[in-house]
């Protein structure tokens, strides 16, 4: 049964995709739910000019990224965080921080697309951070995370 998937299904395929799938698996989960249709003629035609114009769209948007990756990567990011006595954070850094701070930066990034790089982050120092700016397109980025 071949069906167009509405929104992003684990381990099946992404929103406006067409995959083959069991008949059950089908009619009986991904349509109820409404993660899914019924791929006929007229929906795959629909699909088809969809995302012709978004190949349009994504075009210029991978353009722009793949310009803010040498500004992102020289941008010198500063996250100010509460400290206490030796240099130790009340808490951690966490992502939310970071984003913040990148947008400060001047760079439009959201937070679930920051993973930081290695453990939490409970002390003042340099840390890195993958930043993922478009479907594959990501950069990793040095931060410093100072007492404020």
């Amino acid at each position: 049964m071949d069906i167009l998937l509405k929104k992003n299904v684990d381990n099946l395929g992404d929103k406006d995709e067409i995959v083959s799938v069991k008949n059950g698996y089908g009619r009986n989960y991904l349509i109820p739910q409404g993660k899914a249709v019924l791929a006929t003629e007229s929906i795959k035609k629909m699909n088809a000019e969809t995302l012709r114009q978004r190949a349009h769209k994504a075009e210029k948007l991978k353009a722009e990224a793949e310009k803010s990756v040498a500004k992102l990567e020289k941008a010198k990011i500063k996250v100010a965080a509460k400290v206490g006595e030796n240099g130790k954070i009340f808490g951690s850094v966490t992502n939310v921080q970071v984003a913040e701070a990148v947008v400060a930066a001047g760079f439009d990034v959201e937070r679930k697309n920051i993973k930081l790089i290695g453990d939490a982050i409970k002390t003042v120092g340099k840390y890195k951070a993958n930043v993922q700016l478009h479907k594959g397109i990501s950069v990793e980025i040095e931060f410093e995370v100072v007492e404020g």
